[in-house]
């Protein structure tokens, strides 16, 4: 019952939160606090039995905790949980920045407080029902209900162009959604013309026997749903806009844990599934992994809005994501989820110290800044941190992400990995020139602004402390995603047979 209560606490806890804001708001923020805190608890409980996780590695389809119900039994819907490595890895990084999203919140949202925690706690419910959802009927539902509480975080509590960054956000992920339901209706229809069983089960579907010309168009439609949740070039557009306009804790849900539903999807479904089309696809994904790297580290650095600087790095760093996992060889895999969560650590502390200087001198244009060292120095420092985390610092775990999946693409090509490195190379110039206008050179506007304080320093201490763990001894997670690496090789491998 586990996995069901990790969707139900945040379900319920959402209306608490909702009821208790007639109260008082500080009663919402602590109840969405501790619902979270809890699921995270419970999340931590699943990662410590780590003799379940070894003993996955002995088999296939074995999940370190599982639960399954039918659901609507006359069409083959079951409501199927399942958790093993990679999904529990996501399972601790949404609850983890759910609570950061919380605290990141405290005092910059003032208006509608009970609803912004109902909205932020049922995002939260749909991501964690991404990760668990082995049934691809449920999984669509959990991968919808993200969508409409995002969509209200962005319209009610963003900036200046809130109304815009919401719409497009919307647009864009709810018709490759409709696009992903389709191509799961085709899978269905046509493994019970196979054999005879009407089914949405994972597992079950796995090897469904169909010709490369229809596995090749059902496979892009999984795809361009999950390419523009990641978001791919050039189905990016509508990241800039949204985390622009979004409130902190939007951007820190939209950076560390929306954009990694897009990455899981390609991870469980999307090569597993059809492993012959994605074989075949593997060259034109390479192309456009590269392309968003390098393009999304040169628009970095073209930006003057401080936070659509760093919306643009995660294009940048979600490509080698992209490029990892269609390189499809362990070194590259494990790149690939070690850069999943160290980006949703990076990103996400960088956009908790955006929106807490937005908050306090009110603006985002690097122009208007410098000099803010001498004035906020422990803030500034911050900001340092998760720059060189960002640009690959070695010691900090985005740098052992990006190298392994490096050395895993240079077995498949050559020149796409030479030219992956060029975007390395080019972040180096964003996280400079970015920390330089903000925080150095002469205080023109004369800024006077308080230093981090106690919550804001518990949560970016946090974070440090991870990126520099994950830097030092990556093992945690190669540790805990090896069996599910392994049993995600032998599903496409069997599959291709």
């Amino acid at each position: 019952m586990i996995l069901i209560w990790l969707i139900v606490i945040l379900f319920v806890a959402g209306i608490l939160a909702g009821m208790a804001a007639r109260w008082n708001p500080l009663l919402s923020r602590l109840i969405a606090l501790t619902a979270i805190g809890v699921d995270f608890l419970l999340a931590a409980g699943l990662w410590s039995g780590t003799a379940s996780i070894s003993a996955a590695q002995s088999a296939q389809h074995t999940w370190i905790a599982e639960a399954d119900w039918d659901w609507v039994p006359s069409f083959g819907i079951h409501f199927h949980l399942a958790v093993d490595g990679l999904s529990l890895l996501m399972l601790m990084l949404t609850f983890f920045l759910g609570i950061v999203a919380v605290l990141a919140s405290w005092t910059e949202i003032r208006e509608k407080v009970g609803f912004f925690h109902f909205n932020l706690l049922w995002v939260l419910s749909g991501i964690a029902g991404v990760f668990l959802a082995v049934d691809l009927f449920l999984f669509y539902f959990a991968w919808e209900l993200m969508l409409i509480p995002m969509y209200f975080l962005i319209l009610i509590w963003g900036h200046e162009r809130r109304v815009y960054a919401a719409t497009k956000f919307f647009l864009f992920t709810q018709l490759s959604g409709l696009l992903m339901l389709i191509a799961i209706l085709a899978l269905y229809f046509i493994h019970h013309q196979t054999t005879g069983v009407y089914t949405f089960e994972y597992s079950e579907l796995l090897g469904t026997h169909m010709s490369s010309g229809v596995e090749l168009w059902i496979m892009l439609g999984f795809f361009v749903a999950f390419a523009v949740k990641l978001p791919a070039v050039p189905l990016h557009t509508w990241l800039p806009d949204a985390h622009t306009e979004a409130p902190t804790a939007g951007s820190v849900i939209l950076a560390g844990l929306l954009l990694k539903t897009g990455a899981y999807g390609l991870l469980r479904f999307v090569i597993p599934l059809f492993p012959q089309a994605a074989h075949e696809f593997t060259p034109i994904a390479l192309v456009l992994a590269v392309t968003g790297i390098v393009y999304g580290a040169v628009m970095a650095y073209a930006q003057t809005d401080f936070k659509r600087l760093v919306a643009y790095t995660s294009v940048s760093h979600l490509g080698f994501v992209l490029l990892g996992v269609f390189s499809w060889n362990p070194l590259a895999l494990q790149g690939a989820i070690i850069t999943m969560v160290c980006h949703g650590l990076s990103t996400g502390g960088l956009f908790v110290m955006v929106g807490g200087l937005q908050e306090r001198i009110h603006t985002r244009d690097l122009e208007r800044m410098g000099g803010l060292w001498a004035v906020a120095p422990r803030l500034s420092g911050a900001v340092l941190f998760f720059s060189m985390a960002s640009l690959g610092l070695p010691g900090i775990g985005d740098f052992v992400g990006e190298f392994l999946v490096l050395l895993g693409s240079y077995k498949i090509s050559v020149p796409i990995t030479v030219a992956a490195s060029i975007g390395i190379l080019a972040s180096t110039f964003y996280a400079l020139r970015m920390v330089q206008r903000a925080f150095h050179g002469p205080n023109t506007q004369a800024w006077r602004l308080p230093d981090l304080n106690l919550r804001e320093g518990l949560m970016v201490g946090t974070m440090i402390v991870g990126l520099l763990w994950l830097g030092l001894y990556p093992q945690t997670v190669l540790n805990t995603f090896g069996p599910a690496l392994q049993n995600l090789q032998n599903e496409a491998q069997t599959a291709r047979r």
